[in-house]
């Protein structure tokens, strides 16, 4: 059986679509544990999740590395799974990432993400189109919206640090070797619905990154060169797109120092994202 843990702050528009995807992949694997835990919502998400007839663990303040603790807390087998709220699995994504960290003896597993452009402006196209080919993005467990750890690799940490960045903290726990992308297993990723949302969205992604490498020293750092270097150098057609990615990067980096200096790091999803449907 696999454990699977949703944490989910105001997620009532986009959960079911969320639990269709992993009730259907359970269907396929083995029987699941399946555990919402609501935290701090002021909407639907827990009668959403009860309705379905999965395991709900509601908390009444909003955070979601207690709500990943609460999850893992009630969740009794492995592998262990963790969802973002709003991901939609391709059917037998669940299934594909179980067996090959069992063949390969892997610690973790994500899928592939597929990036979802459509209708989207061209700025968010053209960050996309830098920020996708990273080589930290291609082999890296976070941006993705859900990890699987074997129970060797959940042994790697007591509990989930009380930081925002939970992939990034998975991410430097583990060795190129001991991770995976399973890349028959994928899973759909909304790009926000504006230029500023995507810059908004940033701007949280860096200030929580910024807090949990200055909270754990070890976390891993980025390459900040690494869009010329891996990227539009050995491609240099991208280079109109690596104007726009730059120019959006400095303004998260202003924008996230400026959110680090008020002590207002705070979990938070974009909203044009999720009517677009997928993973934000």
């Amino acid at each position: 059986m696999t454990s699977i843990v949703i944490a989910a702050h105001n997620e009532a528009t986009v959960l079911d679509r969320c639990l269709d995807s992993v009730l259907r992949n359970a269907v396929v694997a083995d029987p699941a544990q399946v555990i919402v835990v609501p935290n701090g919502c002021t909407d639907d998400t827990a009668g959403v999740a009860r309705r379905r007839g999965v395991t709900v663990v509601e908390l009444a303040e909003p955070g979601k590395a207690a709500a990943l603790n609460a999850g893992d807390a009630a969740a009794t087998s492995f592998p262990r799974l963790y969802l973002d709220a709003d991901v939609v699995l391709a059917d037998g994504g669940i299934d594909l990432l179980v067996r090959e960290l069992e063949r390969t003896g892997a610690l973790a597993a994500v899928p592939a993400r597929r990036m979802e452009l459509a209708g989207r402006p061209p700025a968010v196209r053209a960050y996309y189109a830098i920020h996708s080919r990273l080589p930290a993005v291609v082999g890296g467990l976070y941006g993705r919206g859900l990890i699987a750890l074997s129970r060797p690799g959940r042994a790697r940490f007591d509990q989930f640090p009380d930081q925002v960045a939970d992939d990034l903290f998975l991410d430097s726990l583990f060795t190129e070797p001991e991770r995976l992308v399973v890349s028959a297993a994928t899973v759909r990723v909304a790009a926000p619905g504006r230029t500023g949302d995507l810059v908004r969205r940033l701007v949280r992604v860096r200030a929580g990154n910024t807090a949990l490498r200055d909270k754990l020293p070890g976390v891993r750092r980025s390459r900040r060169s690494s869009w010329l270097t891996d990227v539009v150098l050995r491609a240099p057609w991208l280079s109109p797109a690596a104007v726009c990615y730059v120019v959006i990067t400095l303004l998260a980096e202003r924008g996230a120092r400026r959110v680090i200096r008020t002590g207002q790091v705070a979990w938070a999803h974009d909203r044009s994202s999720r009517a677009a449907g997928g993973k934000a």
